[in-house]
């Protein structure tokens, strides 16, 4: 069966150590997409925060972000597929979460709104578990966090629980498992993520297979992290690349070489060879 759809996850997938693209990658990219492949970014990231490098590549057209709670057109920047957290489960996660000290963020329309205090310290201090740099960037400070998500509750994409202890984790995923109409995932170790009752990568691919015709089978997905699970068991081909959790290399397929060895290239120079035998 050839493969007319390639999605593929950005951070520890695709995007390289520097966090970019590697020129080889973006050029496989564009041959692939002139032998008739879909290229689409699918990405725990909300859309303000993606990476430059996306924009620059004709070949990708469609973006999968905050965990596949959005699907945007680049082509018009239409956004044509929502799958938002319910009002109702935004007021149980404030509720559960506004007594703990825990980092939190709230992706909103396609942006990531963070707590203005810690945006702060971080801005001042230059310390941070995660990349001060990303927070910086791509973060966007609001006093009482809290109330904005409830202010925009009818909207809101994802909410990220973030931590530095990793001993906490275990037992805060356990609390938000009791959330209503929920889903609990992760993208890196230092989180859990919030989202819709079925939002997930793999459900807005099939959202993104209907619109333009294209089976599961004739679908390959590449990924590295728990949020990707769901999407490798959907495509009817699939990569783990090497640096991928132990979990995530068992739901896939294949494993591919890690994403500092460029591993979606080797997968694309197969994808592209295959298409030009048609």
């Amino acid at each position: 069966m050839s493969i007319k759809l390639i999605a593929l996850d950005l951070d520890g997938t695709t995007l390289n150590s520097a966090k970019r693209i590697s020129e080889r990658t973006c050029v496989a990219l564009e041959t692939a997409a002139k032998q008739g492949v879909h290229i689409v970014v699918a990405t725990g990231r909300p859309f303000a925060a993606l990476p430059e490098d996306v924009f620059h590549i004709h070949a990708i057209r469609y973006m999968l972000t905050s965990n596949g709670a959005a699907i945007t057109d680049l082509s018009s920047g239409e956004i044509f597929y929502e799958n938002c957290l319910s009002a109702g489960t935004v007021e149980a996660a404030v509720e559960m979460l506004k007594s703990t000290d825990y980092i939190l963020e709230g992706f909103i329309a396609g942006k990531a709104y963070i707590e203005k205090a810690y945006y702060e310290y971080v801005e001042r201090t230059g310390k941070s578990f995660r990349d001060v740099r990303y927070i910086l960037e791509t973060r966007n400070p609001v006093e009482n966090l809290n109330g904005f998500l409830l202010n925009h509750k009818d909207h809101v994409e994802n909410i990220n629980v973030n931590f530095e202890d990793l001993a906490c984790k275990p037992g805060l995923r356990d609390m938000l498992l009791t959330l209503p109409d929920a889903t609990i995932t992760t993208s890196f170790p230092n989180n859990l993520e919030i989202g819709g009752s079925t939002t997930s990568k793999a459900e807005a691919l099939r959202q993104l297979g209907k619109k333009l015709g294209i089976r599961r089978e004739e679908m390959l997905a590449a990924g590295d992290s728990p949020n990707d699970i769901a999407m490798l068991q959907k495509a009817g081909r699939s990569y783990a690349v090497a640096n991928a959790r132990a979990e995530v290399q068992a739901a896939a397929r294949k494993v591919c070489p890690s994403y500092s060895e460029d591993g979606v290239l080797q997968i694309l120079k197969g994808i592209v060879s295959e298409s030009g035998k048609q």
